[in-house]
């Protein structure tokens, strides 16, 4: 069996420790504040960028391109290994097309490698699950295409449920009309939102308040993992950590999960959603 290496964009918001423990190569996306560009994860700490934010400056992403992914993926298969990319998702950016595009020319370059490169049609810790439980069954000795052919089989399985504070930010970054964002801001509304099966945003509810939002979200989790066993549920926020262990709590509460990976959403996805973005990811029937 050839050996292989998992890489990731940095969209999956794993935690840094985890990621450096694991050895897993990050390929990052890219965002710029006030005329300077950082790398998403490595350049700015979520701290740093949240208060930015809520100060009133704006941050532009960038998607990966072809040159940068090659950067990273060539020394892997260098040194003579097979390379499995799990892409963020393709409904919210052109990253897995350009990650397809460094794969292609690697392939010539290296035609006695395997290269393969995955849409995950997944964001944030939602894509986390799908990397955490690819390194999981790496680890027990599955094949890359196992893995791979794992991934594409369960991925629409992975179920986000995320509520936002503040819409504007996703009227800003095109995710949603100016007229939603408006009338959302002026009643209090928080929309849930939910990543659908060609892995776009989609708003499928709305409640008055930030507390009966969070209650939401678990009993939608509870409803979509109906009969699936979560030994592991992730819940990425936006610089709101009380809120993220109030939300674990419940989950723990009436799902019955030990199990967290708690962390910020990273500056890429932060800079659409803002400040106070909160989520449950787990493994459900569907999405």
């Amino acid at each position: 069996m050839n050996d292989y290496v998992i890489t990731i964009n940095s969209t999956a918001d794993l935690p840094i420790d985890w990621i450096r423990e694991n050895h897993i190569p990050v390929i990052p996306l890219s965002f710029t504040m006030e005329g300077k560009t950082y790398r998403d994860m490595f350049d700015m700490s979520s701290k740093e960028f949240y208060g930015r934010l809520r100060a009133g400056e704006m941050s532009v992403t960038s998607q990966v391109n072809p040159e940068a992914a090659m950067e990273i993926l060539e020394p892997i298969l260098k040194e003579g290994k097979d390379v499995l990319h799990l892409a963020f998702s393709s409904g919210l950016s052109g990253t897995y097309n350009s990650m397809r595009i460094a794969a292609e020319e690697l392939r010539e370059k290296y035609p006695e490698r395997k290269i393969m490169v995955v849409d995950t049609l997944c964001a944030s810790l939602g894509e986390g699950m799908i990397d955490y439980k690819a390194l999981e069954l790496q680890k027990e000795g599955k094949t890359m295409e196992e893995v791979a052919q794992w991934v594409e089989d369960h991925k629409l399985k992975v179920c986000h449920f995320f509520m936002v504070d503040d819409l504007n930010h996703l009227q800003k970054g095109g995710r949603i009309s100016k007229t939603s964002a408006v009338l959302g801001s002026m009643v209090k509304i928080k929309p849930i939102i939910y990543l659908d099966n060609e892995g776009k945003l989609e708003v499928i509810r709305k409640e008055r308040g930030r507390k009966k939002a969070i209650g939401r979200l678990v009993d939608m989790a509870m409803e979509a993992s109906e009969g699936v066993e979560n030994d592991i549920v992730m819940i990425p926020h936006g610089d709101c950590l009380e809120d993220a262990e109030y939300l674990a709590d419940l989950v723990r509460e009436k799902m019955g999960v030990e199990k967290f990976i708690i962390n910020n959403v990273g500056t890429v996805i932060g800079g659409h959603t803002g400040p106070g973005i909160l989520a449950v990811v787990c493994m459900g029937n569907h999405r």
